[in-house]
């Protein structure tokens, strides 16, 4: 019912074959009986007219003709188009009400000599319900849209009225065609509909399709003109001596009520998607705007920043000496032999002084095993009892003996400058957290290419508007730097949720501290290589981000950094990463059924639209991490599967939160592909198995 742009003029189409076409109908009377397989063909009576309107009811026109019959007590029949018919109700049982009958002319206007079986079905049985729905009556009389006179009957028209007279029907053609769907003039339509001699006629006329205003003028001066001669106008089965309506059976009109109102339903669904969509188009595109907007901005202070060469994060801070001090790096480690010998290596070749501690939380693999036989200066190992990743921090903070510290898990790697890189931001007092730039390491594949988008475009692109706007959520789990004091004053890393980063650094920004971002601290992590694990690792992070946000949401009344944490960070995770996603796979399936059923070039156009200003983001963030643009060729296919994904584990992790089940832990598995080649670009061979460093 919403795949037409809507009813247009009745214009008939001609040139089709009519060999089928039996003689009875092609040279008979306008009212065609094929009932039982035997033609019948009968005409109205001398002087006798049957007055027809088409492709109603319309809500400015079909009132306006039926006060005109009312002033001149003659009735008509009305072929009322089924949607049209549930679109007003209130018409169609105003023209019953004045004594009219209906007919029905299908359910969408379609042309029923071209239709297939299956639609000519749907469209008859739709335009019944219909009126059954809306009246209580069921209608005997069917006029084909697009049909005109017996001789115009085609194959395809023939074959139809078979079809609709073995469940009932009388098809109704006609004998006069008004032709006011040309709309040539009120004399025109006149002239037109005058008989010649006084054998009956059926006239056909519209009632709805566009403009009648000609129809109204016209039918009323040949109403008078008509009377003047002493023509008899009334309707089809008045003229034909039947009963062209009878009532509908109690199953009858449940079922047409069900379908009457089904149809409003699937109406407004449609309305409100649509309106949905275009409010979660503008929301795409502000957000388009505002992280590249405010990306921009964070590039050009960085720039500036580095052009001082005074390691500072704003250009109002006083310039201060580069941070120097020996930094600790903490390692929690649960089941990492995979990927440790990477990770201490790579930390341990740091330009930057260092102490290494790595916290072997209950592991059952020989995790802390591996990194006593590397024997290297300055790493220390602690053995404890697996009690989750929080408590295998608080551990590493408690054995500490530096201010700063460094948080790292056992699946990433380090460049030689990273932890340099990283503190830089600390010159700042008022600076407690720094988040860096994790790296896909295993961006080798689809998958691994998509993940590697993700991070680029969406996270990177995020913690720089973060930054900006002062209101960071989250310093991640694979590289943050963290002031031990600001640690101490919020009671060190809480176990409340399942995102212990996200908790940390919302209670660090409701405590009063900023939390910043480092661009060139650069660490390389192992991304799931599977979606199974990758499903598993964002359904923890997302429900972790919500217990989050639910835990600090006293922060959208506070004032200070929590306040620009609660009104900035949660708002926008909240509307961006909540309400969006959520919303998202109605919108992708609405975009199917748009191409199948509305205008296929307009969604097209939108789809694509969207795309380029997702490629758009994309090049620009690849651009700002000074990453290869190759890895965009997935981008169209990522919105295909990749991005479903990532919806409906937010859908899974919402559900999950109000219903309130307790989530477990989902540790990730590992395949001990991480590498660190010389230069900072990931391996060729992202895929190796054994753990190496190299630069």
């Amino acid at each position: 019912m919403n795949h037409l742009a809507g009813i247009g003029d009745d214009s008939v189409a001609g040139g089709s074959s009519a060999s089928a076409v039996p003689h009875a109908v092609s040279r008979g009377g306008p009212v065609v009986d094929a009932r039982g397989g035997a033609v019948r063909t009968v005409s109205p009576p001398d002087r006798t007219l049957a007055l027809t309107f088409d492709d109603g009811p319309d809500p400015v026109w079909t009132p306006k003709i039926l006060d005109v019959l009312r002033k001149h007590h003659v009735h008509a029949t009305f072929f009322v188009v089924g949607s049209a018919a549930i679109d007003h109700p209130g018409l169609v049982r105003r023209i019953v009400a004045d004594g009219n009958e209906l007919g029905v002319h299908t359910l969408t206007h379609t042309d029923l000599g071209s239709a297939p079986a299956w639609r000519r079905q749907l469209e008859v049985q739709g335009a019944q319900s219909a009126i059954i729905g809306i009246t209580g009556q069921a209608a005997s009389l069917l006029r084909p849209p697009y049909s005109s006179e017996n001789n115009a009957v085609t194959n395809g028209t023939w074959s139809a009225m078979q079809a609709v007279a073995d469940q009932g029907y009388l098809t109704v053609l006609s004998t006069i065609d008004s032709e006011d769907w040309r709309r040539p003039g009120v004399a025109a339509i006149e002239r037109n509909l005058s008989p010649s001699g006084s054998r009956g006629q059926v006239l056909l006329m519209h009632d709805g399709g566009g403009n009648r205003a000609q129809t109204v003028a016209a039918l009323d001066s040949a109403l008078s003109q008509f009377a003047a001669k002493g023509y008899h106008v009334t309707s089809v089965g008045s003229a034909v001596g039947i009963d062209s309506m009878r009532p509908a059976t109690t199953a009858e009109k449940a079922s047409g009520t069900a379908f009457v109102w089904g149809i409003r339903l699937s109406d407004f669904i449609v309305t409100a998607i649509t309106w949905a969509l275009l409010a979660a188009g503008i929301v795409t595109l502000i957000r388009a705007l505002l992280v590249v907007g405010f990306a921009a901005r964070h590039r050009r202070a960085a720039l500036r920043t580095k052009a001082a060469g005074s390691g500072r994060r704003r250009v109002d801070v006083p310039a201060r000496e580069a941070v120097t001090e020996p930094v600790t790096v903490i390692v929690p480690a649960y089941n990492e032999s995979a990927g440790i010998e990477a990770a201490v290596r790579s930390i341990a070749a740091s330009s930057h002084p260092v102490e290494i501690i790595v916290v072997d939380d209950g592991s059952t693999d020989g995790t802390a095993d591996v990194v006593d036989a590397l024997g290297l200066h300055g790493v220390k190992v602690i053995r404890k009892e697996n009690g989750g990743k929080p408590s295998a921090l608080n551990a590493g903070l408690e054995a500490a003996s530096h201010n700063l510290v460094v948080m790292v898990d056992g699946d990433t790697v380090f460049e030689p400058g990273t932890v340099h890189s990283l503190i830089q931001p600390f010159t700042d007092p008022r600076v407690g957290a720094i988040s860096g730039n994790t790296k896909v390491a295993n961006r080798g594949g689809m998958l691994g290419a998509w993940q590697h988008i993700e991070y680029v475009v969406g996270f990177n692109l995020d913690r720089r508007l973060f930054d900006v706007a002062e209101c960071m959520p989250t310093v991640p789990g694979a590289i943050g730097a963290f002031r031990r004091d600001a640690l101490a004053g919020v009671g060190g890393v809480s176990d409340d949720t399942l995102a212990e980063d996200t908790d940390l650094t919302m209670a660090l920004c409701r405590d009063g501290w900023r939390v910043v971002y480092e661009e060139d601290a650069r660490a390389w992590t192992e991304a799931p290589a599977t979606l199974g694990a990758l499903w598993k690792q964002r359904y923890r992070w997302c429900y972790g981000t919500l217990q989050a946000m639910w835990k600090h949401r006293g922060a959208m009344v506070q004032g200070g950094q929590a306040g620009k944490l609660g009104r900035r960070g949660l708002s926008y995770l909240l509307v961006f990463q909540v309400l969006l996603p959520l919303f998202a796979p109605v919108v992708d399936v609405f975009a199917v059924y748009g191409l199948i059923f509305l205008d296929p070039v307009r969604i097209g156009a939108l789809w694509l639209a969207f795309l380029l200003v997702q490629c758009l983001m994309a090049a620009y963030a690849f651009r700002l991490d000074n990453e290869r643009l190759r890895p965009l060729w997935t981008l169209p296919l990522q919105q295909f599967v990749y991005r479903q994904l990532m919806y409906l584990v937010v859908i899974q992790s919402v559900v999950t939160a109000v219903a309130g089940v307790h989530l477990r832990w989902h540790r990730m598995e590992r395949y001990g592909s991480l590498r660190v080649p010389a230069g900072g670009q990931p391996a060729s061979n992202p895929a190796a198995t054994s753990p190496e460093i190299s630069g």
